[in-house]
Parts: C-alpha cells; structure tokens; sequence
C-alpha cells in the first residue's frame, strides 16, 4: 500500500520559512517524479514545485519560484519543499504527490498525501 505522509505545516508570520516533508513508502521512491501542490482560488490546484526521479530537473509555478526549493533524498524515500519568505497568500494545504512521469506530473499523478495545512499570518 502506498503512503506519502506530509508533515512540517504549521503558523509562521509573514516572512517567515518553513520546510515541509513527504516520506514515502510502498513504492519504489526513485521511480517516481515528485511534487507539491495546493488548492489555488479558481483552480482546481496549483502545481506548486516537481522535482524529477534523481532530482536533475526541478519545476516551479510562478507564484514561488526564486522563494521555494524542492529537494528529495532517495536514500530516505522523502521529498522535502523549503518555504521562504513566506506570504498569507501561501497559506493553504499542501499535498506531497508521487507521478510516473516526468515532467507530466503537473497534470496528473498517481499518489497523494493526506496533506499539511500552512497558515501565513500577516
């Protein structure tokens, strides 16, 4: 049974970081594409950050690139996603996904996580 488990959410102030992490297990970890993702208003979801099977490409939505970096560890089965300078507009729930592909996985996945929720306050 495959399980991405997310933590490190939580309610930091404007400005502030956080790093969130999904530990996998059940899969086979360096076989898949990895990302982030989070409801956006008038979205179905916003894509937020992907990072390739061994990690050698890397994508980013607008909205963050240049203050958000995703990272994994194929030893560990974890993906990680360090938040930056922090906005309220960040705040959200945020989903650990796992693709087969790459870079398809911004539109469609195999895996979600339960999700952590980020609060922003301003």
């Amino acid at each position: 049974q495959v399980q991405l488990v997310e933590s490190g959410g939580g309610l930091v102030q404007t400005g502030d970081s956080l790093r969130l992490s999904c530990a996998a297990s059940g899969l086979t970890f360096s076989n898949y594409a990895m990302g982030w993702l989070r409801p956006s208003p008038g979205k179905e979801r916003e894509f937020v950050a992907g990072i390739s099977w061994i990690g050698e490409s890397t994508y980013y939505a607008d909205s963050v690139k240049g203050r958000f970096t995703i990272s994994r560890d194929n030893a560990k089965n974890t993906v990680y996603l360090r938040m930056n300078t922090l906005k309220p507009e960040d705040t959200a729930v945020y989903y650990c996904t796992a693709g087969s592909n790459w870079p398809e996985i911004r539109a469609e996945s195999d895996y979600w996580g339960q999700g952590t929720q980020v609060t922003v306050s301003s």
